[in-house]
């Protein structure tokens, strides 16, 4: 595993672009383990199946407490660069509530708030397969970054699925980027809002993100959400 990231660049891109990527935090070892626990039961506390829902297609897995090892790892380890990040958006927004430094003090306010489900996830992919646009929001304590890690390799194991963040500004239509990520390779991205430099002051755009169509194979994916929910 690397948790080795230039978070400064980290920061301009999410700026500039409303997302950046990571590099590859996993081997191909550790994806491989990940994959596997999709169809251990006992790793999670609930299973989503897409399509009932409208969601899209697809299917995922809530994580249960204890996170496994590697999932832990990284929500510690992602935190708190990414909560000084979200503090100084809090601030450019007006907001005058801050973020706690570490993932532990977080956790205990959203488990005040009587948020005490953990979030992080397995997504898996067959073909078409899809996640429609959408934002991961799951009580009145929410942070606004997460991180996704694509735990399959692209061409080999699956084709399609590109990554879509969809970024809506004020009196503007909405953008879309398509963005393909090698195995074990991060994307950071907001769950649901940033802010975003305008000819008055900083402004809020509506983010959201989702998985375009998998054309064949099986992807799967790790989501990494710091917030725990209802």
């Amino acid at each position: 595993m690397n948790t080795r990231v230039d978070w400064e660049r980290i920061e301009a891109d999410l700026d500039a672009r409303g997302h950046a990527l990571a590099g590859r935090l996993l081997s191909a070892r550790e994806c491989a383990a990940l994959r596997r626990c999709f169809d251990r039961d006992t790793s999670f506390r609930s299973t989503v199946d897409m399509e009932p829902k409208r969601f899209g297609r697809g299917r995922y897995r809530y994580f249960a407490y204890p996170l496994p090892p590697l999932v832990q790892t990284l929500r510690e380890a992602f935190y708190p660069p990414l909560a000084a990040i979200a503090n100084r958006w809090r601030e450019r927004l007006g907001r005058g509530d801050t973020f706690e430094p570490e993932l532990g003090g977080f956790l205990s306010r959203c488990h005040a708030a009587g948020q005490t489900r953990p979030t992080p996830l397995l997504l898996r992919y067959e073909p078409g397969d899809y996640n429609r646009m959408h934002q991961d929001v799951y009580g009145r304590v929410a942070f606004p970054l997460q991180v996704a890690i694509v735990l399959s390799r692209e061409g080999s194991d699956y084709t399609g699925g590109e990554f879509l963040i969809g970024e809506q500004r004020p009196r503007m239509q909405t953008r879309v980027s398509a963005i393909r990520l090698g195995l074990g390779e991060a994307i950071v991205f907001p769950n649901a809002v940033r802010p975003v430099r305008g000819p008055r002051g900083d402004a809020r755009a509506q983010m959201r993100h989702g998985v375009s169509e998998l054309l064949s194979g099986e992807r799967l994916t790790l989501g990494i959400i710091f917030h725990d929910a209802k």
